[in-house]
C-alpha cells in the first residue's frame, strides 16, 4: 500500500513570547498559511495530526476547515525543548546538538530523544493505512525525522531551511517503507532538498 505523509512546518511565530508551546504565529505567519490552502487546495487528505504547540495547530487550522478534517493532537510531534530557561545563542547550541545526537542541556532533550519520539508516532500512524495524512509539526523535530531515514541531513541542511516558515516535506511510503521524500519551499513552489532510498 502507498501512503504519503506531509510533513507541515509551522508559520512564523512571535518569538516575543517565550513561551514555547503557547508560542501564536505572527500577523505574517497567519497570513502565510494561505500557503498551504493553495497547495492542498486539490489534494484528498485522510487525517490531519498536529504538534499540541498553539502555533502548529494555528498552522494548519483553516487547512483542517478546508478540508472538513479534525486535527487530531499527538503529543509526541512537540518540539525539542531545549531547556527551562531562554536561551540567546540558538544557532550554537544547535550545532552542538546536530554534532552530538545525544546531547542536551539539564532539563531540556537529545535530538535522539526527539527523533525516537517522532519515529515512533510516525510509525504508528502509517499502520493506521490511511493513504494521505498531513502532520503540523517544527523545524527540529521534522529535522529528525528526515535523518533518521537520510542519514547525510545534517546541521547545514537544518540551516538552510530553517527560516522557511511555513516548509512542507512530502514523504513517499510503500507498505511502511520509505521510498523517497523531498522538501518544498512553499514560496516560491520549488523542491530545496530530495532522498530517494
Amino acid at each position: 500500500m502507498k501512503q504519503t505523509i506531509y510533513l507541515i512546518r509551522h508559520a512564523e511565530p512571535n518569538y516575543n513570547n517565550h513561551q514555547d508551546d503557547e508560542r501564536e504565529l505572527t500577523a505574517k505567519g497567519l497570513q502565510d498559511c494561505q500557503l498551504l490552502l493553495d497547495y492542498f487546495k486539490d489534494i484528498n487528505i485522510d487525517r490531519i495530526y498536529s504538534s499540541p504547540f498553539k502555533r502548529t495547530l494555528q498552522t494548519i487550522d483553516e487547512l483542517a476547515k478546508e478540508k472538513n478534517l479534525p486535527i487530531q493532537i499527538k503529543e509526541n510531534f512537540r518540539e525539542r525543548k531545549i531547556d527551562d530557561v531562554w536561551i540567546d545563542d540558538f544557532n550554537t547550541f544547535s550545532q552542538r546538538q546536530w554534532q552530538d545526537f545525544n546531547y542536551k542541556l539539564a532539563k531540556g532533550e537529545s535530538l535522539q530523544e526527539v527523533q525516537d519520539r517522532n519515529i515512533q508516532q510516525l510509525q504508528e500512524i502509517l499502520k493506521e493505512q490511511e493513504t494521505s495524512i498531513i502532520i503540523s509539526s517544527h523545524g527540529t523535530a521534522i529535522s529528525t525525522i528526515l535523518n533518521y531515514y537520510d542519514h547525510q541531513f545534517s546541521f547545514d541542511n537544518f540551516q538552510a531551511i530553517k527560516q522557511l516558515m511555513p516548509f512542507l516535506a512530502t514523504l513517499s511510503f510503500e507498505n511502511g517503507k520509505l521510498q523517497d521524500f523531498s522538501i518544498r519551499n512553499l514560496f516560491n513552489d520549488q523542491i530545496v532538498y530530495t532522498k530517494r532510498s
